[in-house]
């Protein structure tokens, strides 16, 4: 009798970790008897039929690899019942027992919309911007942060060096999560997130007492769902007269060798994920909540949306004195 299978996608924006995600599903699955199927390049791979039979030997060497072997992208037309329809025709035909997707909110609602047509899935949330509901940490958030923290660190060297003000750019699409866990470790003095509204004169006022007080630098992270960097600096430099200069840390924060946490957690994840399809269960996404490993019913992640810690926001004000 041959083995069931177990289909892998890693979809949608790049996260550090999810190489270590594929190797824990993969190993995790194998060890308990199933096939694993990695399909190329997110879910156009599905369509076009393009996968790989994964072995334990496949998977060796990738855990403290960045990016995703299989590689990944986004797929307009599994927004379309054309698509759907035949990405289910597919995964029929291939007879999976299950799939296990890897990625964020898009990747979601795929991984529902598919689950809607009797497919067994399971989503690992994996996003440095950390703006998946149902998780308290994706898979690739910690090594991004990381990634933010260290350059930021080096961007305030010089500019103590030239006493001058850096707007520093931070991933995270309409969402400040990742700028604010930046900004309290990079002990940055403002952080500009969609959450909160500020106001701009404050704010000017702000800056000006930072080197009247003896500051000789300062540093705003800058969340680039607040729009244009560039034209923020400028009407910084215009109200406060100060040097200002931006610095958009951009794709770096995407990529790199994964932290040892993020290791962990998407071991943890993968094993989980297969543990929930040998039990048969399925729309579920894989998280940690408090500390513990917890599911969600996918719809309910696509459907909710995440707090922004404002507590966190009010402590890293208090803290930029």
């Amino acid at each position: 009798m041959a083995n069931k299978k177990i289909g892998i996608i890693t979809s949608g924006g790049d996260a550090p970790g999810m190489n270590a995600a594929v190797r824990s599903i993969v190993r995790t699955g194998i060890y308990n008897g199933f096939d694993l199927i990695g399909f190329k390049r997110g879910f156009k791979g599905l369509l076009d039929g393009e996968y790989l039979n994964l072995t334990v030997r496949s998977v060796s060497g990738t855990i403290n690899l960045g990016g995703t072997k299989l590689h990944t992208g986004r797929c307009p037309e599994m927004k379309t019942s054309i698509g759907l329809n035949k990405a289910v025709k597919i995964i029929k035909e291939m007879n999976l027992e299950g799939l296990v997707v890897i990625g964020g909110d898009g990747s979601l609602a795929a991984a529902n919309a598919l689950s809607k047509h009797g497919i067994k899935a399971i989503s690992i949330p994996a996003s440095i911007d950390n703006d998946v509901f149902g998780t308290d940490e994706t898979i690739g958030y910690d090594t991004a942060l990381n990634t933010a923290v260290e350059a930021i660190d080096k961007i305030r060297d010089t500019a103590n060096s030239h006493d001058r003000v850096f707007v520093v750019e931070i991933m995270g699409r309409e969402h400040g999560f990742l700028t604010l866990a930046v900004g309290m470790a990079a002990g940055v003095e403002v952080i500009i997130v969609p959450e909160v509204k500020i106001n701009r004169k404050e704010l000017y006022m702000q800056l000006k007492q930072g080197f009247i007080n003896g500051k000789t630098s300062l540093i705003i992270a800058y969340a680039e769902g607040c729009g244009s960097s560039v034209q923020f600096a400028q009407e910084v430099a215009k109200n406060t007269g100060m040097d200002v200069r931006v610095s958009n840390l951009g794709y770096i924060q995407r990529g790199g060798t994964p932290t040892a946490r993020t290791r962990i957690l998407a071991s943890v994840f993968g094993a989980h994920a297969v543990k929930l399809l040998k039990e048969g269960k399925s729309n579920l996404l894989v998280g940690i909540t408090n500390g513990k490993i917890s599911y969600t019913p996918i719809k309910t992640a696509i459907s909710s949306e995440k707090t922004f810690d404002i507590e966190s926001y009010n402590i890293l004000k208090k803290l930029s004195i």
